[in-house]
């Protein structure tokens, strides 16, 4: 299982875009881990994670993605789920979580 992680800065709209491809579990959990709080240690702005691509999210997944709104939160930022498949969209909603993220598309 692995994850493909592509992110770029947007400084148009000052938010952080990251592509998402792959299996999301905890085998890839914490390369995503540091990535997103490498992006927020060099700027502290709101992120969109484009999911288009992520074939499979588990909870060690949804676990990183809460430890980064927390962190943004703190600075009232927001992390934007982008493009989820229905599966992916699936998870979102039965944990309550698509309440909590900003789902588009």
């Amino acid at each position: 299982m692995s994850i493909k992680i592509n992110s770029e800065l947007n400084s148009t709209n000052e938010f952080w875009e990251v592509s998402l491809a792959g299996e999301l579990d905890v085998s890839t959990a914490e390369e995503l881990k540091k990535h997103l709080h490498k992006l927020v240690d060099d700027k502290n702005l709101n992120m969109r994670l484009n999911v288009e691509e992520l074939e499979y999210i588990d909870s060690t997944g949804l676990g990183v993605m809460i430890g980064i709104l927390k962190r943004l939160k703190i600075e009232s930022k927001e992390v934007y789920i982008e493009k989820p498949k229905s599966n992916v969209r699936k998870i979102f909603s039965i944990t309550g979580l698509d309440k909590i993220f900003k789902l588009e598309g």
